[in-house]
């Protein structure tokens, strides 16, 4: 009994990196790795397992400087950087949130009018209307309902875009070829690098540390606890993203390698409907629909800390919310090819990752900032080496 008990304990833990795992499995990411599939087959599936990788540390990080600073990264930034690099800052990441809105609305349109036909600037609308209900029930102590809502649609999103895979099973043989790491030119570096910045994302890492700090902001439970349960928390949600993400590119690859037309989410779904069947197809754009509108919420709540940490501002979250619309809806307004907006939108958050990691890594590696909880040396090595991978990637992304 005492053992159910713990095991009890220790789920009731459990969640916030679930919803921070849902950046990872937006219409960006479906966008970015059917192209990958598509155009090049399983050739860039390691880019999937390295950056998904990553994802790991990066956001367990992030939910550790959160439990045990009890402020979010954006507040601590907020409260050390100048006025001046502190404005500077805070426009990189606001533009970092506003690529994020752009994927996510566009994508939640793109699944509306796949469904049931309608016109892409009225899904955008929708989804943004549909986001903020969502949003509503984020506040006011209701986080563990905010979070069974995001985490029972993950799982959707999960059943949506891996159905394919049952239906036409990829050879194992051929899967494997993707892992061996290579590029075959620029425009693969490009992708490489969107799938990057659709994997790795910068605002799930301001918001893993803000969803701790609301979750477990009053504690009850000792900090050495709650970073173990951390880990759990972020293995378990990223290995279910991971395994998304890696998904959709091998259903591409397997399916619609050399289908004309697939490199886009609408001619992905035409193909999926005439090689997997209606249903098949129906499953997919129910899970694009539950990604645009699962990430476009946790997108607005990390836009929301991110000017409240930053600027010691606070908008309230759905006035926030109806104004970073804009955007998004004036794009599939003014007609720009809705596929491209997303893997583009990735491209930017891939250029904004390294000014999320490197403050990260810098803040868990300080015994100042940390305490007895500060990174260790080896730690400290393998974070640098991530840093490099990513800026690297974001240097061959620009040249």
């Amino acid at each position: 009994m005492l053992i159910i008990m713990k095991l009890m304990r220790r789920v009731s833990l459990l969640g916030p990196a679930f919803v921070a795992a849902v950046a990872y499995v937006d219409p960006g990411n479906v966008a970015a790795n059917i192209t990958a599939g598509a155009r090049y087959g399983f050739l860039l599936i390691w880019v999937l397992v390295l950056a998904n990788a990553m994802a790991v540390v990066v956001q367990y990080h992030s939910a550790k400087l959160g439990i045990v600073t009890g402020r979010s990264l954006p507040a601590l930034l907020g409260d050390t950087m100048p006025r001046t690099p502190r404005l500077l800052y805070w426009i990189q990441a606001e533009i970092v949130a506003g690529a994020t809105d752009i994927a996510e609305v566009v994508g939640g349109a793109i699944a509306l009018n796949l469904l049931f036909d309608l016109p892409l600037l009225w899904g955008a609308i929708i989804t943004g209307l549909v986001s903020l209900l969502l949003l509503a029930i984020q506040g006011g102590g209701r986080q563990h309902i905010f979070e069974r809502v995001v985490i029972g649609l993950l799982l959707i999103i999960a059943v949506g875009f891996l159905a394919g895979l049952v239906i036409d099973p990829p050879n194992p043989a051929e899967v494997a070829t993707g892992l061996i790491p290579r590029f075959k030119g620029p425009d693969t570096v490009m992708l490489a690098a969107s799938m990057l910045g659709a994997t790795v994302m910068p605002h799930a890492i301001y918001l893993h540390s803000t969803l701790v700090v609301d979750r477990f902001g009053d504690k009850g439970h000792s900090t050495k606890e709650l970073i173990h349960s951390t880990k759990v928390d972020v293995v378990g949600a990223l290995i279910l993203a991971g395994l998304v993400n890696i998904g959709l590119l091998v259903v591409a690859a397997n399916s619609l390698f050399g289908v004309e037309g697939t490199d886009s989410i609408e001619g992905a779904h035409r193909a999926i409907v005439e090689n997997l069947g209606s249903g098949i197809g129906f499953i997919f754009a129910i899970g694009l629909l539950a990604s645009g509108l699962a990430s476009t919420s946790v997108g607005a709540y990390a836009g929301s800390e991110i000017m409240r940490g930053l600027l010691h501002i606070n908008v309230p979250i759905l006035a926030r919310r109806l104004v970073t619309l804009i955007p998004a809806i004036l794009i599939i307004a003014w007609g720009a090819d809705p596929t491209m907006s997303l893997v583009w939108s990735q491209v930017l958050l891939s250029v904004g990752i390294p000014f999320a990691v490197i403050p990260l890594f810098w803040a868990t590696a300080s015994k100042k900032v940390m305490g007895e909880y500060a990174t260790g040396t080896k730690t400290n090595v393998m974070n640098v080496v991530i840093a490099a991978i990513v800026i690297a990637l974001n240097l061959a992304l620009v040249l």
